[in-house]
């Protein structure tokens, strides 16, 4: 390990702070994650089926988006 793994790992914590902050202060503003179109969900009398395509590709691409903008930074 070098002092570049001290650094990601801060920025991680960091950034896992952030999103805790924001699920806790807007959990109420924050519904349609995992509803949006795209999204597949099947639900029968004994069976439910949930597959949130949309959600996890938006949230990849923002995931993306944000480590490059990290790694032009740093």
């Amino acid at each position: 390990m070098n002092s570049d793994t001290g650094k990601y790992i801060i920025i991680a914590g960091v950034l896992i702070l952030l999103l805790g902050v924001l699920i806790y202060f807007f959990h109420d503003r924050l519904t349609w994650i995992g509803k949006l179109p795209g999204d597949i969900r099947i639900e029968k009398e004994n069976f439910k089926f949930y597959f949130p395509i949309t959600t996890m590709i938006v949230f990849s691409l923002v995931i993306t988006i944000i480590i490059q903008l990290i790694k032009r930074i740093l």
